[in-house]
């Protein structure tokens, strides 16, 4: 049971495949402090609930059809700047996660990260710190956003 006086980091997720998005909901949703407030299955719906629910932090996959997660970022960090956007990808190319950071993103998790890992980076996020998957080069951590 979850304690009615935490505040919970409130996450939405961004994913065209609707069994990753379950999965990743049940994961949340086990962790006493997240609370999952919605899913979209594009980039475009993804940005339209950001405005309607306002979460904390958006996982976001970079590859989604109508708007892909890149541009979604851009337009989600526009539209309100005080939700975070951590990426979720099957993409481990330098060039996703570069485009990534330049988006705005706050990190760039490989989908097959552990459920330990992808919820603590959840949380560091939401403090302000930046989270990348340990197979990610450490160069790329220390890009700063254009």
């Amino acid at each position: 049971m979850k304690p009615k006086s935490m505040k919970r980091i409130t996450v939405m997720m961004a994913d065209d495949n609707r069994e990753v998005r379950k999965a990743f909901r049940i994961i949340l949703e086990a962790e006493a402090d997240l609370e999952v407030v919605g899913e979209a299955n594009n980039g475009k719906q993804a940005v339209t609930l950001v405005k309607k629910l306002r979460p904390d932090l958006v996982l976001m996959d970079v590859s989604m059809p109508m708007l892909n997660g890149l541009e979604a970022t851009r337009q989600i960090l526009k539209a309100r700047p005080a939700t975070q956007v951590l990426m979720l990808s099957a993409h481990s190319d330098e060039a996703y996660i570069i485009e990534s950071l330049n988006a705005g993103a706050k990190g760039y998790l490989l989908k097959h990260s552990s459920i330990e890992m992808v919820c603590q980076a959840i949380r560091d996020v939401h403090q302000g710190k930046n989270v990348f998957s340990a197979s990610i080069p450490k160069r790329l951590h220390k890009r700063s956003p254009a």
